[in-house]
């Protein structure tokens, strides 16, 4: 991948990550000289609008979050017609990694960990978001140790349908999904 620049403002260094609908690149402000994350939808869902709103919904969800458990959205923008968010870019590893790498983690460190990420989860529920997407692959294990949930691709406003089944497909990971979210009933 070659380097490119986003918005005049960032200097993308590498691609770090791909998901379902986007693309995560780590990045350096050109002013401030800050390294971060840009999460970007991809290419190929640029005119789907099913996945423009729900990459809006994610944008919104996340930056009116403020917890050491979740990783900080600072703004959002497009560039060349694809919409990104800028987030806080974790020195680290997905807690999934961290399972394959060392193995069934020490007691106090998985209690440790859960108790972050229910930390977590209790911020968003507090401003009304139900994450339905959280597994491994979506906690980053800080160089310190410390859980922060992210993706919050697939997140809902309480206030608003908390259904994740729309027509003939549901919304979540397999391996994960709670039994709400399976049979398409409202998740709470």
């Amino acid at each position: 991948m070659s380097e490119f620049i986003i918005d005049k403002r960032y200097k993308v260094l590498s691609l770090i990550g791909s998901g379902g609908m986007a693309d995560v690149y780590k990045a350096i402000n050109l002013s401030n000289r800050r390294i971060y994350a840009i999460k970007m939808l991809k290419a190929e869902y640029s005119d789907d609008a099913e996945f423009l709103r729900r990459f809006e919904q994610e944008a919104r969800a996340t930056l009116h979050l403020s917890h050491d458990n979740i990783v900080r959205a600072y703004g959002v923008g497009q560039h060349n017609g694809l919409p990104y968010i800028v987030l806080e870019y974790i020195e680290g590893q997905t807690l999934k990694q961290l399972i394959v790498d060392n193995g069934p983690l020490p007691e106090r460190t998985a209690i440790g960990l859960c108790c972050q990420i229910l930390d977590a989860l209790s911020a968003a529920h507090s401003h009304g978001i139900i994450h339905r997407d959280v597994k491994p692959q979506n906690v980053m294990i800080t160089s310190r140790g410390k859980a922060k949930l992210t993706d919050f691709g697939i997140a809902r406003d309480v206030r608003a349908s908390t259904r994740t089944f729309s027509g003939k497909s549901v919304l979540g990971s397999v391996h994960y999904i709670s039994p709400e979210q399976a049979q398409g009933d409202k998740v709470t």
